[in-house]
């Protein structure tokens, strides 16, 4: 054993341990700025995580310092270069608000999806990405309550697993039932972290439903597929619940049928249901039905006013009929203006507005601040006069 006399060198030690300290952790939120107010969309990918054998967990944080600010379910737009070719995507945020230094998202990888390939295949440490938002309404934060139902199928866990999250890490004493479908036990996402969840929380119950076992492992839980009578047994207090329901459209729609049948107010049933195709912009126009005449001014029928929309940087003017969005009419004219969604909520199509007035039905892609600077998305705006727009 070395013994130190000089408390200089006592001393000395402390102030390296102190360093070491300082150097781990970030700095105070003080001096961060919010990660999606300003011009700063690019992120840079911290880690890569093993969720399970198809799913992986990939964290990144903002390439200048500044923080994330986000509600439990939002999402976020991927703008990406795959093969040389724009490929936008949405994806949920699985970490919490309560974690602002790291945003995560948790992708499976799909049999031939252009996406969810891609960030398995090459998305490494130090990998920079172009993204925006958040975005969406499926999300606590605005629904309130004291007692809360998910389900999930699949990765459709990703925004309700955010919530959990949440509402573990502010102590909240929300009474959640938290029921989670999968094929098998080894296709359960966060499976550990579930099981410590529900071992700490009082308040939240996870309930895993498998279809079949895995090679290995017989599985000893509830098995085969959520129904009327499982989720009888499962929430004898349904009609006090506030519904969150994300998984594959199947899933959904068979959800919505079990809660029908139960007499269940849909008033408190929430979904995520939205679909994003792996499609370029090419690909997708490709999908558009092209009309000549659509691209000369004042065409249309007698009975539906239309009005002209001239795109300045593309030097293109088509008509858009009052009942029409505007992204509608550009791909019917043989413009590719980039999109994903198609319903308001990704804000890929998201552009300046230069003159004009729009009627936009959105669900949630685009923020307040930025309708104030007249940003619109023209997959959800109808034109109300004339327009000009920055693209």
């Amino acid at each position: 054993m070395t013994m130190v006399d000089s408390p200089a060198g006592l001393d000395a030690g402390r102030t390296s341990e102190v360093r070491s300290a300082e150097q781990l952790l970030p700095d105070h939120p003080s001096g961060f700025a919010v990660w999606g107010e300003t011009d700063n969309s690019t992120l840079v990918c911290r880690q890569v995580q093993e969720v399970t054998h198809d799913v992986r967990t990939f964290l990144f944080e903002p390439s200048r310092p500044a923080l994330f600010h986000f509600e439990p379910g939002q999402f976020v737009t991927l703008h990406l270069q795959i093969d040389g070719r724009s490929v936008s995507r949405c994806y949920t945020i699985s970490t919490p608000p309560t974690r602002p230094h790291l945003l995560g998202i948790t992708v499976k990888r799909q049999p031939g999806g252009l996406v969810s390939n891609w960030l398995h295949d090459t998305m490494r440490p130090g990998q920079r990405i172009s993204a925006e938002g958040p975005f969406g309404v499926f999300t606590i934060a605005r629904r309130p309550a004291g007692k809360y139902l998910f389900l999930s199928g699949g990765s459709g866990i990703t925004p309700v697993m955010s919530m959990t999250r949440t509402l573990y890490d502010l102590g909240s004493d929300a009474d959640v039932v938290f029921v989670h479908s999968a094929r098998t036990p080894s296709d359960i996402i966060f499976r550990r972290e579930l099981e410590t969840i529900a071992s700490t929380a009082p308040t939240v119950r996870v309930v895993p439903v498998c279809e079949r076992d895995t090679p290995g492992e017989p599985w000893g839980g509830l098995r085969g597929f959520l129904g009327v009578e499982m989720l009888h047994l499962l929430v004898p207090d349904l009609a006090e619940r506030v519904v969150f329901c994300c998984g594959p459209a199947p899933y959904m729609a068979a959800v919505r049928q079990m809660l029908s049948e139960t007499g269940f107010d849909m008033q408190n049933y929430c979904e995520e249901s939205f679909s994003f195709e792996d499609l370029t912009m090419k690909e997708f126009s490709a999908h558009a039905t092209t009309d000549l005449a659509a691209d000369e001014p004042g065409a249309g029928s007698a009975e539906t006013r239309t009005y002209s929309i001239e795109f300045v940087r593309s030097g293109r003017v088509i008509v858009c009929a009052e009942d029409e969005n505007v992204l509608d009419a550009a791909y019917a004219a043989g413009l590719t203006p980039m999109s994903s969604c198609g319903q308001g909520m990704c804000g890929t199509c998201k552009t300046t507005m230069l003159s004009g007035v729009v009627d936009m039905q959105h669900n949630g892609g685009i923020r307040p601040r930025e309708i104030a600077r007249n940003k619109v998305l023209i997959c959800c705006s109808k034109p109300l006069s004339d327009l000009t727009i920055d693209a």
